[in-house]
């Protein structure tokens, strides 16, 4: 079974060698890894450049944003299974994709969890388990991480590009757009699988949580998922809940 893991990034010369990096040490080598940069102007595409032997597809070019950079990856992706490794993060260990391969059975997809720590890996501040998911929780702004989520190819295929509508949820959008095709079952894997740098886009100000929830609202009732503004905001005392734990 081959893996398709697509890395977008745009001036990441701090981080992509430790993402690279973690590709490279992985256990399970069927791995096609896709790097979409966005034209950076730093040492982004020098570094991606000394990895030749582990990249198996650099394309660099401007691009519409994050998402449009992610539909460029999956477009090229010829693995049976596909997932998204961010630019500033980094594979949890070096067995994380075979666990995954041996998992996965007849399923469509996989999920499970991830971790967010400081800008140097060490210290880990939170933790995001996709343990309590089902699909009911669409409703209410709840998805399983996305980065743990390697889904067959075929039915990225299926449901389409990333909406770049979106500026933030495009990810949450076409997850549920996953979840919503008829007969398909998806399992959880128990186990944290990528540790993830603090800060990033949908994880940083008031702003940016506003512009997610409004989002959502509008991607759950796209996709005929009863949602309100009262049912988004019903997250937020269980997730205060998760943070104390």
């Amino acid at each position: 079974m081959k893996v398709s893991i697509i890395t977008v990034c745009y001036n990441s010369e701090k981080t992509i060698e430790d993402t690279i990096k973690s590709i490279a040490a992985q256990t399970y080598k069927n791995i096609e890894y896709i790097i979409i940069d966005g034209g950076s102007k730093d040492t982004t595409n020098d570094i991606v450049n000394k990895y030749k032997d582990i990249v198996s597809i650099h394309l660099s070019e401007p691009d519409n944003g994050l998402y449009d950079a992610m539909n460029k990856g999956i477009k090229l992706a010829t693995g049976d299974l596909v997932g998204v490794l961010n630019s500033d993060d980094v594979l949890y260990d070096n067995n994380v994709i075979e666990n995954i391969v041996l998992n996965i059975g007849d399923y469509d997809g996989i999920y499970a969890d991830v971790g967010f720590y400081e800008q140097d890996l060490g210290k880990k501040t939170r933790h995001y388990s996709s343990d309590n998911f089902v699909k009911e929780k669409f409703s209410r702004g709840f998805m399983p991480a996305h980065p743990s989520f390697y889904v067959r190819n075929e039915h990225y295929k299926t449901v389409g590009d990333y909406n770049l509508n979106y500026k933030i949820a495009a990810d949450f959008d076409i997850v549920l757009r996953l979840f919503n095709l008829p007969n398909v079952k998806f399992k959880y894997l128990n186990q944290e699988v990528v540790k993830m740098r603090i800060g990033g886009v949908s994880t940083s100000g008031i702003s940016s949580n506003i512009t997610l929830n409004k989002e959502i609202l509008e991607s759950c009732r796209n996709n005929n998922v009863p949602c309100s503004w009262l049912s988004i905001l019903s997250k937020y005392p269980e997730k205060i809940i998760g943070l104390l734990k």
